[in-house]
């Protein structure tokens, strides 16, 4: 599928972003383990956290969902039954990646697989804890889906998790539910913490400290009624396109505030970008708030050691303000970006220099001087959600129509979009 993009004068426009991914998958996950009846409110509309809620469905646990509620019938730690066909994460990471530690502690034998960008990502940072706990798991040439995973009787573990990674961490909590004592792991940078956050909403026995998270098993979870905050991710794209379009005053409500993520907020900030937020508060454990985002004068920045690893998302769009930015944009210490959906150092590449922006790439990361401005043209999405929209906004800022080809991969995490998009454009 095909999106055109015309150029703007300005944006101007209350808008809303669909529930976080993140927590979307978390609460899910946790739902269908605890002991009766959990209702998710403003669950994620994206394709990623509806493979999860697939996945969960052919364990054996029913769901329900009616526009952006969820409802899940949870049936205890080890109420999964054994999966009559594979379980299919389709494009999504977190979900193979996640589920996999609750699967570690089932009694049966299971397969994991996910479509053809998912079957290239590797999958060892996982295979390695689980099979320490006791988890028998194999994969494609020992590392890509297809993931086998035959559960049992799980050993608690104290893990150093040799990269950053919320996935991970997320990972090996989840299968320290099953083992009885205490599971650590230790991460040598910050990493989002809304496994932790949610495992203690859900009533498991978790401790936190600098650097380290642990959580005691086997955990009893109580069923909640709960209610996901806007995106921060999905905001990041409008959050880049009010700051970075003259003339520009957006206010998206109700967005999730986590410290562990407001790296992104911090580094706008810095970058120039008038960014407010407004009408902050704890909901299901988890802050959220308002953001309200003008037209500013952009510095740019340098993005690398920790800071890269919190905003190894949004790294992409904010490529982007850096092309338009005074002094570009360095970004270092990221190799992880190869290893995404697509090879989104490339991916980013390529499609700056259809715009006519000039960028050199590191094994690592890139350079973007700044003072440029983009050309009108066809852009290529790889299709990778985040692509997709981050050149969504740089078409903002073209001296014509942009066509971005591959559009439809926006629907795993924001299907709403293009539409949000066009009804912002004053």
């Amino acid at each position: 599928m095909q999106e055109v993009i015309t150029p703007a004068g300005r944006l101007r426009g209350v808008l809303s972003v669909p529930g976080d991914k993140s927590i979307s998958h978390r609460y899910a996950m946790l739902a269908s383990v605890a002991e009766g009846v959990s209702i998710i409110q403003n669950y994620s509309s994206g394709a990623d956290c509806h493979s999860t809620l697939a996945c969960i469905r052919g364990l054996g646990i029913d769901v329900l969902v009616e526009g952006r509620t969820v409802t899940v019938h949870g049936r205890g730690l080890h109420g999964y039954r054994a999966p009559s066909a594979d379980l299919d994460a389709g494009n999504s990471g977190s979900t193979i990646r996640m589920l996999s530690g609750l699967l570690a502690g089932q009694r049966f034998k299971c397969r994991l697989v996910g479509d053809e960008s998912l079957s290239q990502r590797p999958m060892q940072r996982i295979m390695g804890p689980l099979a320490q706990m006791g988890a028998k798991l194999s994969a494609r040439e020992g590392k890509f889906p297809p993931l086998e995973i035959e559960g049992g009787e799980l050993v608690p573990l104290d893990y150093v998790m040799p990269v950053a990674s919320a996935q991970v961490k997320s990972c090996v909590l989840l299968a320290g539910l099953h083992a009885a004592g205490e599971t650590t792991v230790r991460e040598p940078a910050a990493t989002r913490d809304h496994t932790e956050v949610a495992l203690r909403e859900f009533g498991a026995e978790i401790h936190r400290g600098d650097g380290w998270a642990k959580v005691k098993g086997p955990a009893r979870l109580r069923p909640l009624h709960l209610r996901a905050p806007g995106d921060l991710s999905s905001a990041a794209f409008f959050l880049v396109a009010g700051a970075a379009v003259p003339g520009s005053n957006l206010v998206i409500e109700g967005v999730g505030v986590n410290p562990t993520r407001a790296a992104l907020i911090d580094f706008l900030a810095s970058a120039g970008a008038q960014v407010r937020v407004l009408n902050s508060g704890l909901r299901s454990g988890e802050p959220s708030g308002d953001l309200e985002v003008s037209g500013s004068r952009l510095k740019g920045g340098l993005i690398d050691g920790r800071l890269a690893a919190a905003l190894i998302d949004e790294i992409p769009v904010l490529a982007v303000l850096g092309a338009v930015s005074e002094e570009g944009l360095t970004v270092r210490d990221a190799a992880e970006l190869r290893i995404k959906e697509t090879d989104r150092i490339e991916a980013v590449a390529g499609n700056m220099r259809r715009m006519g922006v000039q960028i050199e790439t590191f094994d690592d990361g890139f350079h973007i001087p700044g003072g440029q401005r983009f050309r009108s043209g066809t852009v290529l999405s790889q299709g990778d959600h985040r692509i997709a929209m981050a050149f969504a906004v740089a078409a903002l800022m073209a001296d014509g129509p942009v066509t971005i080809e591959g559009s439809e991969a926006a629907s795993v995490s924001f299907p709403e979009s293009w539409s949000t998009l066009r009804g912002i454009v004053g």
